[in-house]
Formats: C-alpha cells, structure tokens, sequence
C-alpha cells in the first residue's frame, strides 16, 4: 500500500499519477483540512475536493482547482444581491459544498462524507481527511491574523507575513484510517506540496508524526521548490517566515525527524551534498509536471525507489 501526504495542486498533481501507475486499491491519500472554511454558509474543503476531482477525472487541469467546464452563475447571482464572490465557486462545485455541509450538519463525520463523495463519483483510491476535527492554519500579518484563504486566495498572498499557525492542532485526532494506513504502508510519499500550509498541518494533528517516526515503511518527499523558488504558490514567503530557506535543503530540514529520502530536481543538484549531511538521501530526477506523462513518469520513478528502498 502507498499512503500520499498531500495538499494544493502540486500534491494532486503527483496524486493523479500515481494513480495510474498503481492499482486504486493500494493508494490512500491523507490530505490537508486546515485550508477548510466557510463561505456563504458551506463548508468548504478545498483541498480534499482538488484530489476528489483529480481522481475523479473531471478537474480544472488548467486552473488546477474546481470541476472543468463549470459555470458560475449561482455566485454571479450571490453577488448580485451584495454577497462576497472572491473565492470562486462553480456551480457543479457548489453541490458538492452543499451536499457535504448538509451530511455534517446531520452528523457524519468529515471522513464518512469524503468517502460518500469519493463513492458518488467513482473514486476507487481512499482519500481520508488528516482529521475530522477543526484545525486552521492562521496567518499573523503586521495588521492581524487572517484566514490561509483569504491570505492566499482574497489577498492574493500579498501580506507580510510575520508567522504561521494551526489553531485547535492540539485538540485535534487522526481521522479514523491515517495512522493505520501509515503503518501498514510500504512506502509513505510527501508530495510536492507547499511544507508550511498544505503538508506541516497534517504533521500538527497529534500522532501523526510520531507514526511517521516509528512506521518501516519508506519516507520520500518530492521537493516543492526548485533553484530558491516555488514551482506555484507562496511557499517561499512562507517558509522564510516560519525561519527555513528557500530551497530544497530547507524542505528537507522541516521534514529532516522522519525523512527517508528527498527527490530533487536535476537544478538543485549541488545541495545533494548538504542534503545527504541530514541523514537523507537524495534522489535527483525531473521533477517539474506541466503534463500527464510527466505525472506519470514522476510516479513511476518514485515507485522504482521506494520499491529498491
């Protein structure tokens, strides 16, 4: 079994070919929640619902979020009367939100929802929520703290960025599933995700970590950041906030307790060096999937190393 840690579109990314490279059965993507808001009265799970799609085979690829050929006139017309429109929400995109925010409100948990969505649209892989229970990452700015959504999507990631948390991380559980699935697995994949706000949130949930540091599967990470910069996102605002540097090294220095391994790409191939210094080695290969093959062909060179590991 191979168990993918994975938030934003650089984890879909790598997640979607991976499930072509794997039977469906043997896949278990455990994916970020801290990202979850609520707008207009839905719960939203952003990142779990990118994967949804992705697996589902009716994602955005050229926007890399929400259901491809969606439309939005529900949030034109939200708008109309006042509302706020600045995350955009398709309207096939919004029957999910309803649909989830409905089965919550009438007790099931985040997990028995995801698994009800996966099922209604053919997801065979098991996606799991890191938790059912709240945590959100919070961005301290010289003016206040703010959402990660409205930091990164309302804002544009335009703030100083003073220091990111996870509010009720420590009264927070693995949903049912995660840590099993990191024990049982044979290899654990931490995707080219942005380390501070999409994988480091799943690492504050409580035992999680811990089952990483004790699991005898193999540990490898895919490096979010090639020659000192993020191939999207703000991770680089974000990681120097939080004190790491911009670069793979520094991926590898937050994930330095529990790494087994780190892919780099061919570019950064002169911190190999500093890199194996850690204890980690150090896998260096085309990293960057700007098509399907290339999904693919990242997939299959990470299940040749952790089948040689």
């Amino acid at each position: 079994m191979l168990v993918g840690l994975t938030g934003g579109t650089g984890g879909a990314k790598l997640i979607q070919g991976l499930s072509l490279e794997v039977s469906p059965k043997d896949l278990v993507v455990v994916c970020n929640t801290a990202d979850d808001f609520v707008f207009h009265g839905l719960h939203i799970s952003p990142d779990l619902d990118t994967v949804t799609y992705t697996l589902a085979g009716i994602g955005d690829a050229a926007k890399g979020w929400g259901i491809q050929d969606d439309t939005f006139v529900v949030l034109e017309w939200l708008e109309k009367y006042g509302g706020e429109s600045w995350f955009k929400l398709g309207d096939r995109d919004l029957a999910t939100h309803i649909t989830r925010s409905r089965l919550l409100r009438g007790g099931l948990r985040l997990a028995e929802v995801t698994e009800r969505i996966c099922r209604a649209l053919g997801v065979r892989a098991t996606i799991i929520p890191m938790s059912d229970d709240r945590v959100e990452t919070r961005i301290a700015t010289p003016e206040g703290e703010i959402s990660f959504q409205e930091y990164f999507v309302k804002r544009h990631w335009a703030d100083e960025v003073k220091k990111v948390f996870f509010a009720g991380e420590k009264e927070s559980r693995p949903a049912p599933g995660v840590l099993d699935a990191i024990r049982r697995a044979q290899a654990v994949i931490l995707c080219p995700s942005n380390p501070i706000t999409s994988i480091a949130p799943i690492l504050s949930v409580p035992g999680i970590k811990g089952a990483l540091q004790e699991t005898r599967a193999a540990i490898v990470a895919v490096s979010p950041i090639i020659q000192g910069s993020p191939v999207s996102g703000p991770a680089h605002k974000l990681m120097a906030a939080m004190g790491h540097e911009v670069s793979a090294l520094g991926v590898a220095e937050v994930y330095a307790d529990f790494l087994d391994r780190i892919v780099i790409a061919p570019e950064d191939e002169n911190l190999k060096g500093r890199i194996e210094e850690l204890g980690i080695k150090t896998s260096v290969f085309p990293i960057r999937m700007d098509s399907l093959e290339d999904k693919r062909r990242v997939a299959r060179e990470l299940l040749t190393i952790v089948r040689q590991q």
